[in-house]
């Protein structure tokens, strides 16, 4: 049975009263048995039970959401993390754990894994990813009309520009921390629970969107234009050390650089139409560019290399994924939901210790030699 009541205000809805007193004798015991379970867990049961106590005026019949791990006895002189509102210390070592670790207590040990700490960056307001996510769904569900209710039937919902689909970002922390990529799955998530349909972004953008790295392309033309250098840059070289965002970017980016050379030669597409099978896979017209190209002008590069480096995401130990079947059986894929999995994608063009060596590739490769 759920009392109904809530919890910031000592006002139960008016049929939850009258119910309780349809179960209850002129002694106000119950007529029938009755326990009183409840999803909060943000407090005492004890306190809980008082709650109710006073204002409905019944007895103390009550299950919290963690009232059942008292049964859990095997675990109760384990360390455990507890992670939640309220007292949770105390609500732990109530239901009979005896050794406890609040995230609180986590990160004062460990601060550099907590990188949402905003105590750290005084000079920003704090960032709660529960508040943001529920005013952007109630944003989608009401079509910008925050005053009218959901309306959670299929509909298309307002134009969604997402940045950064990172899933995971590596910090001083031994392993990576969250990304915004984890917001926009909870994101995408909940949008689906609630209504059935995909969330629909009008674009991405961050690695490994192609959008992303023409603009990088075109501010490498402009700084080349503005310092006089040598025109065109043809050749580009993406550092990272995220396989499924850097250097699936870079792979990505590279593959829309030779299909737009293909189209201007005959021969490419013949042989890129033989190695497919098809010829769907090569675009066979200007018409067929991004809408973006308009923009920023049409890229002058021809190539996007990939630079792999192992000080950050990366783990060396792990091996690269170089076939499909490898890739479904051994590898999970970090990328966004709306960029499908392709093992050529995140195979790097070169793997190095960090970006130092990285450049020193990249010199090599363009026989280039600094002047100092």
């Amino acid at each position: 049975f759920d009392p109904h009541t809530n919890l910031c205000s000592p006002m139960p809805i008016p049929a939850a009263k009258k119910a309780f007193e349809k179960l209850v004798d002129s002694q106000g015991q119950f007529v029938v048995p009755v326990v009183f379970v409840t999803n909060a867990g943000n407090c005492l049961r004890q306190t809980k039970a008082d709650q109710l106590s006073h204002i409905l005026g019944v007895p103390e019949q009550v299950i919290m959401s963690h009232s059942p791990l008292r049964m859990l006895k095997k675990y109760h002189d384990k360390c455990v993390l507890v992670s939640g509102q309220g007292p949770v210390l105390e609500i732990a070592k109530n239901l009979g754990f005896q050794n406890v670790v609040s995230i609180d207590m986590l990160r004062e040990s460990f601060p550099l894994l907590d990188m949402v700490d905003h105590n750290r960056r005084p000079k920003l307001p704090p960032i709660r990813w529960e508040t943001n996510l529920q005013l952007i769904i109630d944003i989608l569900l009401t079509n910008g009309n925050l005053s009218s209710a959901h309306q959670t039937q299929k509909m298309p919902h307002l134009p969604l520009l997402a940045c950064n689909m990172d899933l995971m970002w590596m910090a001083e922390a031994q392993s990576p921390r969250f990304g915004h990529g984890t917001f926009l799955v909870c994101l995408e998530n909940i949008y689906k629970k609630i209504t059935g349909e995909d969330l629909k972004y009008e674009a991405l953008m961050g690695k490994p969107s192609e959008l992303t790295y023409h603009f990088a392309e075109y501010l490498i033309r402009c700084q080349a234009v503005q310092k006089q250098w040598k025109l065109p840059v043809t050749s580009l070289y993406a550092i990272g050390d995220n396989l499924m965002t850097d250097i699936y970017g870079a792979n990505l980016y590279n593959r829309y650089l030779e299909e737009r050379v293909a189209r201007k030669n005959p021969k490419a597409v013949a042989k890129m139409a033989a190695a497919t099978g098809s010829t769907t896979a090569v675009p066979q017209d200007e018409e067929t560019d991004n809408l973006w190209e308009s923009e920023l002008a049409l890229p002058s590069a021809t190539s996007c290399k990939s630079i792999l480096v192992c000080t950050g995401v990366y783990n060396p130990n792990a091996e690269v994924p170089t076939d499909a079947n490898h890739c479904i059986k051994e590898t999970v894929f970090h990328g966004h939901r709306d960029f499908r999995f392709d093992p050529a994608l995140v195979e790097p063009g070169h793997i190095v210790k960090d970006v130092a060596e990285a450049v020193d590739v990249i010199f090599e490769q363009e026989k280039f030699v600094p002047q100092f």
